[in-house]
């Protein structure tokens, strides 16, 4: 039986070879590249092929996120299983908009990453237990491998998020962008009312996820 090629990356080394010791372990399954950062993982699932690839959300150099979203492009496409620490509903939706096939807790039972990589490889989708009741039915039907139903948002909408991710008040982003506080505040309202966000905390969320808060 062939076994399902996986590619790590985590850029916590320990938590590596953790997971490679896990995977390895299975007998229909082994790792065939690790990568530390984003863009050596974009790098290796070009250059290695796996089936899939467990990823870390939260990298240096290119988050999980972007990762994602760049490898999905390759051909041919290996499914992403997204493994982080964030239960949030923001971070699913971001994720599986992407195009990961699953989403998994790195603090729940390892077999729960075992089964999403099972899952992903023979073409299905798995959602973490932890969060399924909440999020499955909603995300799965709005973003699973449908990344163009994403809600979208004008340049300028998304330019507001991103100053105000940043920290700057309504009064600085008009006087940056040259316009009335009130238009600021128009299209701040229209960009958290398309994506759902509820306040700043998931303003913050969304550019980290965006890539708009790391240095390139």
């Amino acid at each position: 039986m062939k076994k399902i090629s996986v590619l790590l990356a985590d850029d916590h080394e320990t938590v590596r070879q953790g997971l490679k010791l896990l995977i390895d372990g299975q007998s229909d399954m082994e790792v065939i590249g690790e990568a530390g950062d984003g863009r050596s993982a974009v790098q290796r699932a070009r250059a290695l092929h796996p089936a899939v690839i467990v990823v870390d959300v939260s990298m240096p150099q290119m988050n999980g996120l972007i990762a994602t979203r760049t490898i999905r492009e390759s051909t041919p496409a290996p499914a992403v299983v997204a493994l982080t620490r964030h239960g949030d509903e923001a971070y699913v939706q971001e994720l599986l908009g992407a195009g990961a096939s699953a989403y998994v807790l790195k603090q729940s039972p390892s077999s729960e990453l075992l089964s999403a990589i099972r899952a992903v490889a023979a073409g299905g989708e798995y959602l973490d237990a932890a969060i399924a009741s909440r999020v499955a039915g909603a995300y799965l039907r709005k973003h699973s491998r449908r990344p163009e139903e994403r809600p979208s948002i004008t340049d300028r909408e998304a330019e507001v998020l991103r100053l105000m991710a940043w920290g700057h008040s309504n009064k600085e982003i008009a006087s940056k962008l040259e316009l009335s506080v009130k238009t600021v505040e128009v299209h701040r309202a229209n960009a958290m009312r398309k994506l759902k966000l509820r306040g700043r905390i998931d303003i913050v969320r969304f550019a980290v996820l965006q890539g708009w808060l790391q240095e390139q």
